[in-house]
C-alpha cells in the first residue's frame, strides 16, 4: 500500500484537490446538491443525517476482525490518483485468495440506487489502482431491511461512474483551478421533484423556489402591490 506522501503528492503533481467518494453519490442524487456543499461547506443535519451517523458508527471505528475466513477491514481510507479521489470504504473484505469487496452501508431498505452503486464503484476504482489487481464486485448493506445487495461492477457501471466523475470535476473546476470555492451563481439550477423534501439540504436550496422562475416573479411584483 503506498504512503500517506505518496497520497499527497500524487495529487499535487496532477494540479488537483481531490474529490470526496461521497461527493459523488451527492452529485449524481443531485447535481446543485453536490455544488451547494463544494460552495459553502454545508451539512446540515436532519432525520436522514443523523440515523445515517448511526448506522456508521461501528463501521467508523478504524480496524479489523476476521469472520468465517474473511478478513474485514472498516474505515479503510482509498483513493485514485489518476482519477483524483479519496475517502474511506466502510468495509473492505479481503477473502481467501486475496479478492477484495467494498461494502458500504446505507439506510433504507433494500433497493437499488444509480448512486449508491457508483458511489461503490468509485470505492473499486480506488481499490484497484492501491493494490494493483481487479476488484469484480462489492455490496450494500440496507440498514433498515438488515439485507445486503450484491453489486458487480460492469463495464457500463464503470463507464458511468467514471463519466460522472469527470462531471463532477466539470462543475467544481472553478475550485479545482484557484483554489476557490464555486460561486453561488455557478451553481447547477434547482430542479423540484420529490426526493427534495427529504434532502437535509432543502432550507438553503429552496427548489419550489427557485425552480420555478414564475412564481418568484409573480411573488416578487406581489410585494410592491397596493
Amino acid at each position: 500500500m503506498a504512503s500517506d506522501a505518496k497520497i499527497a503528492n500524487g495529487n499535487v503533481e496532477r494540479g488537483l484537490e481531490p474529490i470526496a467518494l461521497s461527493l459523488l453519490n451527492d452529485y449524481l442524487y443531485c447535481p446543485r446538491r453536490a455544488a451547494l456543499k463544494m460552495a459553502e461547506g454545508w451539512r446540515k443535519a436532519n432525520m436522514h443525517t443523523e440515523r445515517g451517523d448511526i448506522v456508521h458508527e461501528h463501521s467508523d471505528l478504524a480496524g479489523y476482525e476476521v469472520v468465517k475466513g474473511v478478513t474485514l477491514l472498516r474505515a479503510l481510507p482509498v483513493w485514485s490518483d489518476r482519477l483524483g479521489l479519496n475517502g474511506k470504504c466502510d468495509i473492505v473484505e479481503r477473502h481467501p485468495g486475496g479478492e477484495l469487496r467494498p461494502v458500504e452501508f446505507k439506510l433504507g431498505k433494500r433497493r437499488q440506487w444509480q448512486n449508491d452503486d457508483a458511489q461503490l464503484c468509485a470505492q473499486a476504482l480506488c481499490l484497484e489502482e492501491m493494490f494493483d489487481g481487479a476488484v469484480t464486485r462489492g455490496a450494500v448493506f440496507h440498514a433498515d431491511s438488515k439485507r445486503r445487495r450484491e453489486v458487480e461492477f460492469t463495464i457500463e457501471l464503470r463507464q458511468l461512474t467514471e463519466k460522472a466523475i469527470g462531471e463532477l470535476r466539470a462543475l467544481l473546476s472553478p475550485s479545482q483551478t484557484s483554489n476557490k470555492k464555486p460561486e453561488t451563481s455557478q451553481l447547477p439550477p434547482a430542479v423540484f421533484k420529490p426526493a427534495c423534501a427529504e434532502c437535509s439540504l432543502y432550507q438553503t436550496c429552496l427548489p419550489e423556489l427557485t425552480s420555478l422562475p414564475a412564481n418568484f416573479h409573480r411573488a416578487a411584483r406581489a410585494l410592491f402591490e397596493i
